[in-house]
């Protein structure tokens, strides 16, 4: 693996039920991870994740903490073997937290406590009914933008959520204006609108409320200078000085994510191999749509990881 090496950190959507099970079970570092967590957040997060009696790992104040949790302890799991730490970092969404925990921005504690905050500020900002986020296939980003000012008016908005590939636009806001723009992108020609099992719209201007809250939360929080760059969702640079990370979280809430652009930013910087941090495989998806010269492995389990430490 290259010293140039870049480590990815997945966003809700890669959460499933069983995740790390094997590890959990079989490696010391994982399970202290994971107890670390439980003992910051009042429950058993390793059931949570294992068995998932309650159903709860789909509701987003369990879930961003969770995966927060899993792509840690695979970063732990991994620099205890002997690998490379990453040269830069970026998070897509609620992994940007996961990504600054391994850039030494956050203690693991206090990200643990700030995503569950999180989590729950973005539910209580919009009730539930209200928003709506649905993920647009087939169009280009600049028409799927102007689509969102057509569909939106006085009462009801929508707006872009999530550049994630170019092809595939998440938006997100109002229910009615976000089902009127799912029409209209039908209607333009789009592949697929598809209405997303999440009902906060997250990375709008209506996540206004729960931004005002996290600047507060985050206000309280040490902060360190990071030890290597991390790529900010909403501004699609790096970032390494504390007060412009803390800002960036903020500004997040409320705009849009742009990960095609980091993605190709990397890529023009000369990065080829780059490691999904985390469970599931969407960010290799992802990259591998928007520049097939960045490889993304995957280390969700230990022969995966192994076999990326080996080469």
């Amino acid at each position: 693996m290259s010293s140039g090496l870049v480590f990815f950190f997945p966003g809700q959507g890669s959460q499933s039920k069983g995740m790390l099970a094997d590890l959990i079970a079989d490696e010391a570092i994982v399970r202290d991870t994971f107890t670390q967590a439980s003992d910051v957040l009042g429950y058993d997060m390793a059931a949570l994740v294992t068995e998932d009696a309650e159903g709860k790992l789909d509701q987003t104040e369990y879930t961003q903490p969770a995966l927060l949790t899993a792509s840690t302890a695979l970063y732990r799991l991994w620099i205890s073997r002997g690998g490379a730490n990453p040269a830069q970092v970026a998070g897509h969404s609620l992994g940007e937290y996961s990504a600054l925990v391994a850039a030494d921005v956050l203690d693991f504690g206090d990200a643990v406590a700030l995503v569950a905050f999180r989590g729950h500020a973005m539910s209580k900002a919009v009730p539930a009914g209200m928003g709506k986020m649905a993920a647009i296939i087939g169009l280009d980003d600049d028409k799927v933008v102007a689509l969102c000012e057509q569909a939106s008016d006085a009462e009801s908005k929508v707006w872009a959520a999530n550049f994630n590939c170019p092809g595939q636009l998440v938006v997100a806001g109002h229910a009615a204006a976000t089902e009127r723009l799912m029409t209209l992108a039908k209607e333009a020609g789009a592949k697929r609108a598809l209405a997303l099992a999440v009902s906060a719209p997250s990375h709008t201007p209506l996540m206004q409320d729960a931004a005002d809250a996290m600047a507060k939360k985050l206000a309280g929080i040490s902060m360190n200078t990071a030890s290597c760059p991390v790529w900010s969702n909403a501004r699609a640079t790096p970032l390494t000085a504390s007060d412009d990370i803390r800002d960036a979280l903020v500004e997040q809430l409320v705009s849009p994510v742009r990960w095609t652009e980091t993605v190709q930013q990397l890529s023009k910087q000369g990065v080829t191999q780059a490691i999904e941090m985390g469970p599931g495989k969407v960010l290799a998806g992802l990259v591998r749509r928007i520049d097939k010269n960045i490889s993304v492995a995957s280390v969700q389990s230990s022969d995966l990881m192994n076999k990326v430490l080996g080469e």
